[in-house]
């Protein structure tokens, strides 16, 4: 009886494993078009796992990259030349006015010109990477050799949507690694989006708004629309009226895309409508913990029953004001947990003996590790993800873009704290911290939320990697494609029927109270005549 029980799972598992060899997609061709900082961090992610399933990958950096080295045992680099110096530090330069703002001069004119800066930035670098998707398409040689290479898709981020331009040109089906468009949030270039209750990135709301807060989100539609008209759709409006042969734009270029391999989940994200080809794979970035180099090990465990707090503002902050980060390490000696702080500036003059400053953490495996009790982030979706996975709740300081949304997600869900920098201080700093580590429900909430991440058929970056091969088996997705993009928006509204049906309703109306006037009309003659 064992010997038959033993052969019939010898048999299922020889008819799952058939079966996964046959979904495979063996010796894919990948052409990936990256955004650098950040979003290569989880881009580089999906690349490892298409390197291990035998895909052969190429891809297009600029010769000014960060992160993106031109030599890889993972790909091959087409290095492209682009008009970034040194001395564009777009980032660093809006930050410190985003912060000088937000604990000094809060005034409409101050929020204003910071409104300014921001489409200022966001024009440079869209220009930026128009100029450089020009130089691809100029050179007559690099586009013979894509041509040539006949490859089976195009992996692009959108944030920078050069990607979506040359998968157009080359003909090539086209998967996005999102959650960012040229325009905002993916979501509300390809998803019913009711203002009523999905809430604008940047309104600050979650999915229950009040009257006035709806008033706003509806508001923020406007910053939307002139961010798409007038500061980045006319740079790739260029590129399209150069280089395809046909008349469009980039938001519709973006929303015909095959699959959107989402980087976020309903366990982060509120509920909303979707679409067929989204495929959700929030925190596919994530991991178990492996074990901690043996100085940090030593660290950690010095720490005793109290544990260890860790605090990163992510890749993009290479320093806050001094006296900001003062206030942090004052509030950090401040406490009976050892502290491990990734900052890059000065070392602040009052880092207490319980505060290891360094410049580099293995993050995800501090979040892993048992003794850690608290996350002190900016509130980036890597960051905020892999505190999810692993369960650690966050002590949240948004410094711009998306991060105070990230954190409002986490908050409403009482997995968090949000910091704002104009509440900032050592005080509330400090009193923050002390009340997400002795009140027990923000590790609570935040574990429920780990089990439901975990809690699935299959693991995100499998999920993610299935997507990608199905597109290349069979040459695109475009039956899960919606074609409402193609619609002008008096269709899509559906304001032509209205139009013609309340046409029809005033001429019904028009024509059925002249017929009774006429009739009317007669009756009244016809009396007249036989009363003469």
């Amino acid at each position: 009886m064992k010997s038959l029980s033993n052969q019939s799972h010898f048999i299922v598992g020889l008819f799952l494993a058939f079966s996964v060899f046959t979904l495979s997609c063996s010796g894919g061709k990948i052409l990936l078009y990256p955004v650098d900082g950040s979003h290569w961090v989880n881009m580089k992610v999906l690349i490892e796992e298409l390197h291990s399933r035998g895909h052969s990958l190429t891809v297009i950096r600029p010769k000014s990259s960060w992160y993106i080295t031109e030599n890889s045992p993972l790909y091959t680099s087409i290095t492209i030349a682009d008009e970034i110096s040194e001395s564009d530090n777009f980032f660093e330069e809006y930050l410190l006015k985003v912060i000088a703002i937000e604990r000094g001069d809060a005034s409409g004119l101050s929020f204003l010109k910071l409104q300014v800066d921001l489409f200022s930035m966001l024009s440079k670098a869209h220009y930026i990477m128009c100029k450089m998707v020009s130089a691809i398409l100029e050179d007559k040689m690099l586009v013979k050799r894509l041509q040539d290479e006949q490859y089976d898709l195009v992996l692009t981020d959108p944030a920078l949507a050069g990607g979506v331009i040359l998968a157009r040109y080359l003909k090539l089906p086209l998967v996005l690694n999102v959650r960012w468009i040229t325009t905002g949030e993916g979501h509300f270039a390809i998803a019913p989006s009711p203002m009523s209750y999905v809430p604008l990135p940047g309104s600050g709301h979650t999915d229950k708004m009040s009257f006035t807060q709806r008033v706003k989100n509806v508001l923020f539609q406007s910053f939307t629309f002139f961010q798409d008209r007038f500061v980045v759709g006319p740079h790739y409006d260029v590129l399209i009226d150069k280089y395809l042969d046909y008349k469009t734009d980039i938001v519709s270029l973006i929303q015909a895309a095959d699959i959107w391999l989402m980087r976020t989940d309903f366990v982060f994200e509120f509920p909303r409508p979707t679409m067929p080809n989204v495929v959700y794979m929030g925190g596919f970035q994530c991991k178990p913990s492996k074990p901690l180099p043996a100085d940090l090990e030593a660290f950690v465990q010095s720490s005793g029953d109290h544990g260890f707090i860790i605090m990163s503002l992510g890749t993009l902050v290479k320093s806050i004001p001094a006296d900001m980060s003062n206030d942090i390490a004052a509030a950090f000696a401040s406490l009976p947990q050892k502290v491990i702080w990734r900052h890059l500036g000065d070392r602040p003059s009052t880092v207490g003996n319980n505060t290891l400053i360094v410049d580099w953490i293995p993050q995800n495996d501090l979040l892993g590790h048992p003794k850690i009790k608290a996350f002190v982030a900016h509130g980036g979706t890597n960051g905020v993800q892999e505190a999810i996975y692993h369960g650690v709740p966050i002590l949240g300081v948004p410094l711009f873009f998306d991060q105070f949304d990230n954190l409002i997600r986490i908050q409403e869900k009482g997995a968090g704290k949000i910091l704002k920098l104009s509440e900032f201080s050592s005080h509330t700093f400090g009193q923050a911290l002390r009340e997400l580590l002795s009140n027990t429900s923000y590790r609570t909430n935040m574990q429920r939320l780990s089990s439901l991440h975990r809690d699935q058929p299959m693991r995100p970056l499998d999920s993610a990697v299935f997507w990608i091969e199905y597109v290349m088996r069979n040459k695109g997705a475009t039956h899960l494609r919606s074609e409402f993009y193609n619609m002008p928006w008096y269709s899509y509204h559906s304001v032509d029927v209205l139009l013609v049906l309340f046409t029809v309703v005033v001429v019904f109306v028009f024509s059925t109270v002249a017929i009774i006037r006429y009739v009317c009309y007669k009756t009244c003659c016809k009396r007249k005549l036989k009363n003469e």
